[in-house]
């Protein structure tokens, strides 16, 4: 099989050849239809987290297959594996868990503290075929073109359960989303149903303001504008039930928090970077609730395929590019410099 590995921080994938896995127990083993490329894969090409004040968190290195988003075709199951058959098109569920703690026992694989994610301590999607652990992290794409499948691993998957951490809002109250990249763009599609509201979507991008827009936002502000916390006022009337931040920099946080109205909650999921500072009085006296937010479960993912293939949620905009290494590295630096409006997909 042919994988696009890391070699050095933020360089160039080098194509490999490699022999083709074998499943064996409850293993399955994907040809790849389609890989989304994530926020998160170009942190870990760049080999850090940014953390604030100068410090890094280190993560990944040379040698990864990246890749968490995919989509793909079933080309072998090994003895024990039940639930899928050759030939079947499924979705992985990345985020897998040691499957003996606790968290794990309670659903929430993606929360393990000793995880073997596919694309991260796993050989992932940038490659022609991947291993999966077991069936059971495999679900049916239906009628979902692989490259819109694929996006639900992560993007859809991690919008949706920010949203439900919100849960249903009151008549009049406001929802804020920050950031309208791929996984916002999700957020704005699904807060109708989950939320009952449609939110107020914050942006330094006049693209991504307009593709806001263009998704149902019911207003947008810039976020790069000078007043742009009085907008954000008049938008919501006065501060907003709750807010979340899919980009996680130290200027969208402080906007988010700052749009809530007493009692409000930010929800945090984008890992750009940095740290968020608050006056510790502040957080009692105005009743918030802070919580962070990452990507999602098994279960929820279910839930959110189960949505998406009644064909009632519209997807986002993908940009399909036929998949190398170059290609690969090519999205991770598209990416790197917030030029892309929506996912881009890579197809083999």
């Amino acid at each position: 099989m042919r994988v696009f590995r890391t070699t050095t921080a933020a360089g160039p994938l080098e194509s490999v050849d490699l022999p083709t896995p074998e499943p064996t127990g409850r293993e399955v083993l994907l040809k790849t239809l389609a890989t989304g490329v994530c926020h998160s894969d170009v942190h870990l090409h760049d080999t850090h987290f940014d953390l604030g004040n100068g410090r890094k968190l280190p993560a990944g290195g040379p040698g990864m297959v990246l890749g968490h988003e995919i989509a793909g075709t079933v080309a072998a199951v090994g003895p024990d594996a039940v639930g899928v058959a050759v030939g079947d098109t499924c979705v992985a569920y990345p985020w897998i868990g040691c499957g003996e703690c606790a968290l794990c026992a309670a659903g929430d694989e993606h929360l393990c503290a000793a995880p073997a994610a596919l694309g991260i301590q796993r050989p992932g999607g940038f490659a022609d075929h991947v291993l999966v652990p077991d069936a059971r992290y495999l679900l049916p794409a239906g009628e979902l073109p692989p490259a819109r499948a694929c996006t639900c691993a992560c993007s859809g998957l991690t919008a949706y359960s920010a949203l439900r951490k919100v849960g249903a809002l009151a008549g009049g109250d406001a929802l804020v989303i920050v950031g309208a990249g791929g996984v916002g763009l999700n957020a704005i599609h699904l807060a109708p149903r989950l939320t009952g509201v449609l939110p107020v979507v914050v942006d330094v991008s006049a693209a991504g303001l307009e593709a806001a827009s263009a998704a149902g936002a019911r207003a947008t502000v810039n976020a790069a504008a000078e007043d742009a916390l009085q907008r954000l006022a008049a938008a919501t009337g006065g501060g907003a039930a709750a807010a979340i931040d899919f980009v996680g920099s130290e200027s969208s946080s402080a906007l988010a928090q700052r749009a809530l109205r007493k009692g409000g909650k930010l929800v945090i999921v984008g890992l750009f970077g940095g740290t968020f500072s608050m006056p510790l009085p502040m957080i009692p006296l105005l009743g918030r609730t802070i919580q962070g937010s990452y990507v999602g479960s098994l279960a929820e993912m279910r839930e959110l395929m189960g949505l998406l293939r009644t064909g009632a949620i519209p997807a986002i905009p993908l940009h399909e590019r036929r998949a190398s290494a170059d290609v690969a590295a090519a999205a991770l630096d598209d990416l790197r410099q917030g030029s892309i409006t929506g996912r881009v997909v890579l197809t083999f």
